[in-house]
C-alpha cells in the first residue's frame, strides 16, 4: 500500500512541476470561454466580444497568477 501512495504522490508532484515549467515558459493561455476565438455566441445566436479576455483570446494562466502573488508577498515581506 505504501508503494502505491508513493507512486501517486510522485505522479502528482511530477504534474505540478510540469505545470510550473509551462507557467514560467508560457504564462499566456487560450481563454476558456471563447476558446481563443475572441468572441462567443449568445443565447440568441449573435456574436459578442468575450468579456473575460476583453476580446484578445488569451488570458494569464491560473498558475502564473499564483506565482506572481507568491513573489509579491515574498517581496513585500522582505522590505
Amino acid at each position: 500500500m505504501t508503494t502505491i501512495a508513493l507512486l501517486a504522490s510522485l505522479t502528482v508532484l511530477g504534474y505540478a512541476l510540469c505545470y510550473l515549467v509551462v507557467c514560467v515558459a508560457s504564462p499566456w493561455g487560450r481563454c476558456r470561454r471563447c476558446h481563443g476565438r475572441r468572441y462567443h455566441r449568445t443565447a440568441i445566436g449573435t456574436r459578442r466580444d468575450c468579456r473575460r479576455c476583453d476580446g484578445t483570446g488569451i488570458r494569464v494562466r491560473a498558475g502564473r497568477r499564483l506565482l506572481d502573488h507568491i513573489r509579491a508577498e515574498y517581496r513585500d515581506g522582505h522590505r
